[in-house]
Parts: structure tokens; C-alpha cells; sequence
């Protein structure tokens, strides 16, 4: 977590009672924004695809701070996978108050052609409605994307990103077209989009396969947030009334195209 925010944008205290699970939250974004869900005094769980002892390791640390910390592996692209994590949830939890789709990725070597899609899209839309009979009237949902994707029918992004800004977009376009039944059932919904992040395993992904590019969108958008800074905007996001359009931007956008 950045210095910056170490004492938390939300209030101590503000979501005792509140139950949250938050998709990929092992490390990075994810770690940081369920650790200030826990700080307002949320019950969490912390999902993980592959690091159970990093996931197991931040449990007992938001555990310290008198919550209730579940750790669920789970493959988010497997059904299997994500009944027997929501079936946890429910028998220790009996419900979800927040979930944050946070979880992402297809700039990993060795996967499938349609990997990024499958993760980013159906993954996404899986994970929903696995959580769906958890969550009752007030909840809320959380999708996580980028400005590469948020924009990319309007706004050209580096080509090794390409695909990922594609199956991203798709990703939101499909959960939105959710707003009008999640609507019905009084859930809310809210995607948070944020410009290239500091010190994220995507950037790191870019800068090697296209050295210079983070430099580059630094000094155009003149700051790129770090993980802890988006994360507080994520957490944000999950309690602060909803925008009208269910979007949450962070940071500059002057680059790119509504």
C-alpha cells in the first residue's frame, strides 16, 4: 500500500457489518483495496488464482484488525471453481454487500488465443452471476477496467494492449447490459476506469514488450496513480453514491475520446 493512503479513504468503522469480496486480491490493487474495505470494518474475502501463502499471509493481517478475513482460491473461468467459492461464501457469510471485479489479465505468455477474452468478458460475467443470490437489495458491484479499454472505440492504444483493451471493453459492454435486471433486484453498479498504473504486473508486462511506453503516458498525462491511489478509488467506488452514467474515471483523460 503507498504511504499516501495508509490511514484508508474510507471511515473506520463505516462498513462494520458489510461483507465484501473482492476477485484477484492476493496482491496489487486488489490486496489494497480489500485491506481498506477491512480497515472500515468490513468481513472480506480475499480471493487468488495460484499464491495461497500471499493470500493466507494478508488474511492474518486484516484479521489483526478485529474482522473476519476468508481466503478462497478459485479459477475464475471455471463454473466448478466459482460454485464451491460462492458456496463458502455463503455458509460463513450468508451474503455479499460488495463485490469488485477486479481480477484480469491476457498479456500472459503461453495462454490461448481467446484467453483474454474468456477472462475479461465471460469470466467477468461468471463471477456475477455466481455472486447474484448473494446479493440482496443495497449491494453493490464494482468492475475494474482501464482507459485503454474503457476508450478503445475511440481512443487507439499500443498494439501489444490491443487485445486486452478489446476483451476489457467487451467485458464491461456485457456486464453493463446487466444494469436493468441488477437494477430490479436493487443492486448497484459501478465500473471504475483508471489510465496505466504504477508498478502493476501489466505495466511491467508493456514496458517489456514495448520499452518506453509507461514513460511515455506518464509525461502525456502528466502523473499515473500508483496501486495504492487507485485502489482507494476503487473503494471509494463501492460506497459513494453512483455517478449517472455508472462510471467512475480517475485521473486524466484529456487523451482520450469519449
Amino acid at each position: 500500500m503507498s504511504e499516501a493512503n495508509v490511514s484508508g479513504p474510507l471511515e473506520a468503522g463505516s462498513l462494520k457489518g458489510r461483507r465484501a469480496l473482492v476477485t484477484g486480491s492476493s496482491r496489487g490493487i486488489g490486496a489494497d483495496t480489500v485491506r481498506y474495505f477491512a480497515e472500515a470494518g468490513a468481513d472480506v474475502v480475499i480471493n487468488y488464482r495460484n499464491k495461497a501463502p500471499r493470500a493466507e499471509k494478508l488474511a492474518g493481517e486484516l484479521r489483526e484488525l478485529g474482522v473476519r478475513a476468508l481466503v478462497q482460491g478459485a479459477d475464475l473461468t471455471d463454473p466448478a471453481s466459482l460454485a464451491e467459492m460462492f458456496g463458502e461464501v455463503q455458509r460463513e457469510y450468508g451474503g455479499l454487500d460488495i463485490l469488485v471485479l477486479n481480477a484480469s489479465g491476457g498479456m500472459e505468455s503461453g495462454m490461448a488465443e481467446d484467453y483474454a477474452l474468456k477472462l475479461n468478458r465471460d469470466a467477468q460475467l461468471a463471477v456475477l452471476d455466481a455472486a447474484l443470490p448473494l446479493l440482496g437489495a443495497g449491494s453493490r458491484v464494482v468492475f475494474v477496467t482501464s482507459h485503454q479499454a474503457h476508450f478503445i472505440r475511440t481512443t487507439p492504444t499500443m498494439p501489444e494492449y490491443e487485445p486486452v483493451a478489446l476483451s476489457k471493453r467487451a467485458g464491461e459492454d456485457a456486464l453493463r447490459d446487466r444494469i436493468p435486471a441488477l437494477t430490479e433486484r436493487g443492486v448497484e453498479f459501478v465500473v471504475v476506469s483508471g489510465d496505466m498504473i504504477e508498478g502493476t504486473v501489466t505495466a511491467t508486462l508493456l514496458e517489456r514488450a514495448n520499452p518506453g511506453a509507461i514513460e511515455a503516458r506518464r509525461e502525456s498525462a502528466g502523473k499515473l496513480y500508483n496501486v495504492g491511489e487507485v485502489a482507494a478509488e476503487v473503494a471509494l467506488a463501492a460506497v459513494e453514491p453512483v455517478p449517472v452514467d455508472h462510471t467512475r474515471l480517475i485521473g486524466d483523460t484529456s487523451g482520450f475520446n469519449a
